[in-house]
C-alpha cells in the first residue's frame, strides 16, 4: 500500500486497526482487474473507504461506499462511541459526511470511490450488479445487520469476496451480530474463509445460496 494513502487511512477517524486496515486493502487488492465494482456498508468518516478505494484505483474498479451518515446505534448521544463534535449543530443529529469527504479528498480518491447517501435497505432494493467485494461493518444492532447480509450477499459475484467487520467469538469483547451474520455465512456453504485478522474476516464466495 502506497504509504501516504496508508497514512491517510490511519490518520481518518474510525474505528478499525491498522492490522485490520492492511487486511482490508490486501483482499481488495485480489479482486479482478477492471472487474465488478466493490461495496462498503457503513462508511462513517471514511478510514475504510481508503483502504478499500486505493485498492479499486488500483484495480481499475470503484468502490461504492454505501452510508446514511447519521450515525449507527453505537454512535448517537448517551452511547459508548458517540463523538459529540460530529452532530450538526443545525439539524442536532449526527453528520459524518462532511469528514467522509474530506478523508477522500486528502488521500486523493474522489475518483475511486463513489458515495452513496441512504438507508443501505432502500438503495438494495434496487440494486443490480454484481460485487466483487462487499465488505459489511454497517450497524451492529441485530436488525441491521442481518439485514444488511440479507440485503447484499446475493449480489457478490462467484468467487468475489464477503469481508466482515467486528466479528469476535467471545461475547465478553463486542456485539455478537456480526458475529452471527460470520456464522450465517459459513453455514450456507456458500462462502469460505480465507483469512482472519483480529475481528475481521475474509470469505470467499463458492457456491449458490446465503
Amino acid at each position: 500500500m502506497d504509504p501516504s494513502v496508508q497514512a491517510a487511512a490511519e490518520a481518518a477517524r474510525g474505528f478499525m486497526p491498522p492490522d485490520e486496515g492492511i487486511a482490508l486493502h490486501q483482499a481488495a487488492m485480489s479482486v479482478p482487474v477492471g472487474g465488478y465494482p466493490m461495496l462498503e456498508i457503513g462508511s462513517y468518516c471514511g478510514k475504510s473507504a481508503v483502504y478499500l478505494g486505493s485498492a479499486a484505483a488500483v484495480r481499475d474498479t470503484v468502490l461504492f461506499a454505501l452510508d446514511h451518515h447519521r450515525g449507527s446505534e453505537e454512535n448517537q448521544p448517551g452511547w459508548e462511541w458517540h463523538e459529540p463534535d460530529l452532530v450538526d449543530a443545525g439539524t442536532g443529529r449526527m453528520d459524518t459526511l462532511p469528514l467522509f469527504r474530506r478523508t477522500l479528498f486528502d488521500a486523493g480518491l474522489e475518483a475511486s470511490v463513489v458515495a452513496l447517501v441512504g438507508e443501505s435497505s432502500v438503495v438494495g432494493r434496487h440494486w443490480t450488479t454484481p460485487l466483487s467485494l462487499l465488505f459489511i461493518d454497517g450497524g451492529h444492532g441485530a436488525e441491521p445487520a442481518h439485514r444488511d447480509y440479507q440485503t447484499w450477499t446475493p449480489h457478490v459475484a462467484d468467487g468475489g469476496q464477503l469481508v466482515i467487520h467486528d466479528v469476535f467469538p467471545d461475547p465478553a469483547d463486542g456485539g455478537r451480530p456480526p458475529f452471527e451474520i460470520y456464522c450465517r455465512a459459513m453455514e450456507s456453504g456458500a462462502f469460505t474463509e480465507e483469512r482472519a485478522v483480529g475481528s475481521l474476516r475474509v470469505l470467499r464466495r463458492v457456491g449458490p445460496g446465503c
